[in-house]
């Protein structure tokens, strides 16, 4: 087994290893969905992201936004106009994880798959 990891300091959060800063990053339930959304379907205002997760909600939508913003893995763009006009897009930092979410994303298919051919009751998805 290996050393144990140390104590490091990366901003205003704290990890022993690169996953758990990765987690405090991109990880919980609404960021990945998020950033799934953002490059997948390129730049879209808020109101375009809110409808295209349906469960989340305004309040929540708004913090997870800021904090991807605020680590760099979203860019907020405000447009000086009225009425006003802001939208979201990937950084390219946010975007070179995309290939972990398109992952994340095959792995959920074939686990649905799997659940389904062994679950005989279930139901289809």
């Amino acid at each position: 087994m290996g050393a144990p990891c140390s104590l490091k300091f990366c901003g205003d959060k704290k990890y022993y290893c690169s996953v758990e800063l990765t987690l405090q990053v991109i990880g919980g339930k609404w960021k990945p969905i998020i950033m799934h959304r953002l490059g997948s379907e390129g730049t879209l205002r808020f109101s375009e992201v809110k409808r295209s997760i349906p469960n989340i909600t305004q309040k929540m939508l708004t913090q997870q936004l800021r904090e991807l913003e605020s680590d760099g893995v979203v860019l907020r763009e405000v447009y000086p106009q009225v009425p006003p006009k802001v939208e979201y897009s990937l950084t390219d930092l946010g975007r070179s994880v995309m290939p972990v979410i398109a992952s994340l994303s095959e792995w959920g298919t074939r686990y649905a798959q799997w659940y389904a051919e062994s679950q005989p009751d279930a139901e289809a998805v």
